[in-house]
């Protein structure tokens, strides 16, 4: 099948493109009439929310659960079938309707994990308008700059967002945000929710049930494949966030082939992806990918510690009978320090659960080896980016398992053609690290460009290698075809004339016994260039003394990887840097160990961290003066 979409990958498309329902067929499976633009299924026509909604209707299977709302921060659960589903979608697009929103309008959506996010998306679909989902709770200025660059002529918020049992009131973010943009007058949409009431702006704001409230459910508008579907706002190197283009036909393609080929999923099964609406996992497998296969999805308004106790996954999974969870390495790490004999695993019946995705930041052996002991079943870590919105590299479930190399993202998904390549351009040998790039075109589902910027587009991932797509990831490809992701270009450092992987070196601080979860990035050094840093953050429970530890760990390293390292110094910290989707900030701590100016993530989860961990090093002298 790989080989079939590499060869032909029009033919091997345009077979999987039956499975969808069009309301007029493709004149051409892969048009390339603009240089390296590639657009899939020109010429045809669809709508995303008929193929997420109404045609299980349409097919009897109305009355199928479609969305599991749980939420165990306000102690709600709730179910919805695809009927109940459709008619919420129909009578939400009707009043954006009413409102004047029309097809190509934006619609920015900065909501909490509650139902009327997922319906405001899918409403949007239903009449061809653009949504962009943006965190709930980023920050004004953040909010700000995406209403800016996406112009929207609407805007649906809510009064608050609970994380745990603090309650973020969206209110005023989402009014000092308007202001900072300049954009003006924009109609608002506010869910109240009665943890926290918000106070409405006469003429500009107007509630949930307001927008409801209408007697004209709308139809499913016709839209071009290739028009947009949503702008999903992906940080940049620049710090001006980069607006991601999803288009409609090729996405629903791509994403209904994944839930069968590679999560092995059937029609009815009940698929949870344990990650947010705000982040690119969100929208394809809380959204589109369960909706459009007919699958049951979960929305889960938690964390997966500390709502209440590092049990809360296994008892969505035991409650509502999931088949598949897929969530980032982060949640079970958490889960492993909080709880490293998985005592609470024991508590719950998992009898139905066959099967453990990770994505989101690369795992380390030692947690997915964590995972397979503890839940009996297989672990499998997968590649891809919020610019592909679908896996590139994974262990395709529904083609039957490949052996699993803890450490390994397994081999490229089909209609991926992944190489390395050295910074001239030169394909690499097997197991050398180098620049991850995808030879074009990329499959359906990627991003088509950025909004409003082709250029950038262009200059971002498309210039440096011609005919390839700069994933901006490094790793390399071994003997067996596997392909090991040791982390972003940026994390590969210099060492005395060796390129080193941080994320090799992570895989040692991570197996360490005590160790829950760790992160190495390169400081400067005046005599070789970088030298790493590893901070590791201990179990729950562990007492020995953190110098002893750290000793350790520098040995460990200096044996596994050699002198060559140049690995000296481990710090034990309590907690490590990470943005709100899990990802930790090895930049930011890179800059503050170096001494040099940097600016706190708006997608931060905590910015005390950063003092924590700035204190940590200046006991250990960084950032170090120059030497004279």
């Amino acid at each position: 099948m790989y080989r079939h979409s590499i060869d032909d990958p029009e033919q091997f498309w345009g077979h999987a493109a039956e499975e969808i329902s069009w309301e007029k067929r493709w004149d051409k499976v892969l048009g390339n009439s603009s240089g390296p633009y590639y657009r899939w299924f020109e010429g045809a026509i669809l709508n995303t929310c008929y193929n997420c909604l109404d045609i299980h209707i349409d097919r009897g299977e109305g009355d199928r659960t479609a969305l599991i709302y749980d939420s165990p921060v306000t102690s709600v659960i709730k179910k919805y079938s695809y009927r109940d589903l459709r008619d919420l979608v129909a009578r939400c697009a009707g009043g954006l309707v009413n409102h004047g929103i029309k097809k190509g309008d934006r619609v920015v959506i900065y909501m909490p994990m509650i139902p009327e996010t997922v319906i405001a998306m899918l409403a949007c679909a239903r009449i061809g308008a653009i949504h962009s989902v943006v965190f709930g709770g980023f920050a004004a200025r953040e909010l700000a700059a995406r209403i800016r660059d996406a112009q929207p002529k609407l805007i649906i918020s809510a009064s608050c967002g609970i994380e745990i049992s603090r309650v973020i009131p969206y209110k005023p973010l989402l009014d000092e945000a308007i202001t900072l943009s300049g954009t003006g007058p924009l109609l608002c949409v506010i869910c109240q929710r009665p943890q926290s009431q918000a106070a409405l702006i006469d003429g500009r704001d107007i509630s949930w049930d307001q927008l409801m409230d209408t007697t004209q459910p709308a139809p499913c508008v016709p839209c071009i494949a290739t028009d947009p579907l949503y702008i999903l706002y992906t940080s940049g190197t620049t710090g001006v966030p980069k607006g991601v283009v999803r288009d409609n036909g090729g996405h629903l393609v791509a994403l209904n082939w994944s839930m069968k080929y590679i999560y092995g999923m059937k029609p009815g099964e009940v698929f949870w992806a344990a990650s947010d609406v705000g982040w690119v996992v969100g929208h394809s497998y809380i959204v589109y990918a369960p909706l459009a296969y007919g699958c049951t999805t979960i929305l889960y308004e938690g964390k997966s510690v500390g709502t209440p106790d590092p049990g809360a996954f296994w008892r969505v999974i035991a409650e509502h009978g999931v088949d598949v969870l897929f969530t980032a390495p982060t949640a079970f790490r958490a889960i492993k320090r909080e709880d490293p004999q998985g005592a609470f695993i024991k508590k719950y019946d998992l009898s139905k659960f066959r099967m453990l995705f990770l994505a989101g930041e690369r795992c380390d052996p030692d947690t997915l080896s964590w995972a397979k002991d503890r839940l009996n079943v297989p672990v499998i870590d997968h590649w891809w980016q919020t610019e592909t919105g679908w896996a590139i590299g994974a262990n395709t479930a529904g083609l039957g398992l490949l052996p699993i190399k803890p450490g390994s993202c397994t081999k490229p998904v089909p209609g991926y053609n992944i190489r390395v390549l050295d910074d001239h351009g030169d394909e690499l040998a097997p197991c050398q690290t180098g620049n991850i790039v995808i030879r074009l075109p990329l499959p359906p589902g990627c991003l088509t460009t950025l909004w409003n910027n082709d250029h950038d587009f262009h200059k971002t991932y498309l210039a440096e290698y011609p005919g390839y797509y700069l994933t901006g990831d490094a790793g390399f490809i071994d003997t067996d075809g596997y392909l090991w992701i040791m982390g972003r270009i940026d994390d590969i450092i210099n060492t005395a004339g060796h390129r080193l992987s941080t994320g090799a070196m992570e895989e040692v601080l991570a197996s360490h016994r005590d160790v829950a979860e760790c992160a190495v990035t390169g400081v400067a050094d005046e005599v070789k260039g970088e030298i790493p840093i590893g901070f590791v953050v201990l179990k729950a429970g562990v007492t020995r003394n953190s110098s002893e530890i750290e000793r350790e760990l520098v040995s460990m390293v200096r044996e596994r990887i050699g002198p060559i390292a140049s690995f000296k110094i481990a710090v034990v910290v309590r907690r490590l840097p990470k943005t709100r989707s899990g990802k930790i900030l090895r930049g930011t701590m890179k800059k503050i160990a170096d001494g040099t100016e940097y600016r706190v993530p708006a997608t931060i989860d905590d910015p005390a961290v950063l003092d924590e961990i700035r204190e940590s090093l200046a006991i250990r002298g960084f950032p170090k003066k120059p030497k004279k």
